[in-house]
C-alpha cells in the first residue's frame, strides 16, 4: 500500500546520544502494549521490577500528527494457518555492510500457542518477576493474527538482512508446537553471540489509536536479568530503528504511548530483561483499530516495515 513521499516537515527526536528524524503530517500505523498484542504479552509481572526507569522518554516530544490516507475498513484476513515462508530464503552475502555481523530476529507469538495453553500459561522468571511463558497475541476483527504478521515480516526483514552480509538468527521458524518462552527467546540471542536483536510485534489496543512504538529496556537488575550493559546501545538501536520505520513505511508514531517520540521504556518484558545484548522490541501497528489493520494485513506494506527496520538495524551496526 502506498503511502506517496514523506513530506518534507520533519521533526527531530532525541533518543540517549541517537538523534533521527521522525516525518510530520504521516499516515499512522498503530501500535502499542496496552492490550493483548505485543511485549512479551502485555501483563505487569507478579512481582515489581527491584529498579527501573520510567515508562517514557525523559524528553517527550509533542505527537506527530497522521493523515488520514489509508481505507477505514479492515480486508477480510489471510489464512491463519502459519505465516509464509519465503522459498529458499537466500544465504547471507560473501560481502555487504553487515558481513561478519549477527542479527536475532525474534517473530513474536507462536500461531500454535492458543492449542497449548497449559505450557504457555506456566510462569517463567524474568528477573524482577514472573510471567507467563508465551501468550498468544492479538488479531484483526477479521481474524488475521499477530503470530502471522510477525513471522511473515520477519522472513521479510531476514531476507534483506542476508543480502547485506549479515547472518541471521531467528528465535523461531513457525516450526515449534508452541513458544518459545520469553526466557529462551532472550537465551537464543545471547548465546548466538548477537550483535543486535529486534522482536516483532503488532498491538490489540482501542480503535483509533494509531501509531508504531519501539519498545526500550529499562535498567532492571534482580535474579538473572542485568540489563545495564544494554541500556544504552538498545536505546541507540531503538531510536535509529524508529526513524527509518518512520521514513520508509510513511508511519506515525503512536497516538496513545510514547508522547508521540515512538519510544517506550519497560523493565517487565522477560525478553528485554533477560538479554545480554542490544535489543528493542517494535509494535509495527494495533491490530484493533481498522486504519491500521488495513496496513497490516498489506503484503506491500509488510515489505516496507521490514525495509525500515532493517534499516534502522543497518544503521546502528555501521555506527
Amino acid at each position: 500500500m502506498s503511502h506517496g513521499s514523506v513530506p518534507p516537515i520533519a521533526r527531530r527526536l532525541v533518543a540517549g546520544p541517537a538523534v533521527v528524524l521522525l516525518a510530520a503530517g504521516l499516515a499512522g500505523c498503530g501500535g502499542g502494549t496496552v492490550g493483548m498484542g505485543g511485549g512479551d504479552d502485555g501483563k505487569k509481572p507478579v512481582a515489581a521490577a527491584s529498579s527501573s526507569s520510567p515508562s517514557s522518554p525523559s524528553s517527550p516530544s509533542s505527537p506527530v500528527g497522521a493523515a488520514s490516507q489509508t481505507p477505514k475498513s479492515e480486508p477480510p484476513a489471510e489464512p491463519r494457518s502459519s505465516a509464509p515462508a519465503p522459498a529458499d530464503a537466500p544465504a547471507p552475502a560473501a560481502d555487504g555492510p553487515l558481513r561478519g555481523k549477527v542479527v536475532v530476529v525474534d517473530p513474536g507469538h507462536n500461531i500454535h500457542n492458543a492449542e497449548h495453553s497449559a505450557e504457555i500459561d506456566r510462569q517463567v522468571d524474568i528477573g524482577t518477576g514472573r510471567k507467563e511463558c508465551d501468550t498468544t497475541g492479538t488479531e484483526t476483527n477479521s481474524g488475521y493474527a499477530e503470530a502471522t504478521f510477525s513471522l511473515d515480516v520477519a522472513h521479510r526483514l531476514r531476507a534483506i538482512l542476508q543480502s547485506r552480509g549479515a547472518k541471521v538468527v531467528l528465535t523461531h521458524d513457525g516450526d515449534r508446537p508452541y513458544g518459545p518462552c520469553v526466557t529462551e527467546r532472550a537465551e537464543i540471542g545471547n548465546k548466538a553471540h548477537g550483535d543486535a536483536a529486534v522482536s516483532i510485534h503488532a498491538d490489540g489496543a482501542g480503535p483509533g489509536q494509531r501509531g508504531f512504538h519501539v519498545i526500550l529496556p529499562a535498567k532492571v537488575r534482580g535474579g538473572a536479568a542485568d540489563t545495564a550493559p544494554i541500556v544504552a546501545p538498545s536505546k541507540e538501536l531503538g531510536a535509529r530503528v524508529a526513524g527509518n520505520f518512520v521514513k520508509v513505511t510513511g508511519s506515525a508514531p503512536s497516538n496513545y504511548i510514547g508522547h508521540g517520540t515512538g519510544l517506550d521504556t519497560r523493565g517487565d518484558l522477560g525478553g528485554l530483561n533477560l538479554s545480554t545484548i542490544p535489543k528493542v522490541f517494535i509494535e509495527c501497528g494495533n491490530m484493533r483499530d481498522a486504519q491500521d489493520a488495513a496496513l497490516l494485513t498489506d503484503g506491500d506494506w509488510r515489505e516496507k516495515a521490514a525495509q525500515g527496520i532493517a534499516d534502522g538495524i543497518t544503521d546502528f551496526l555501521r555506527g
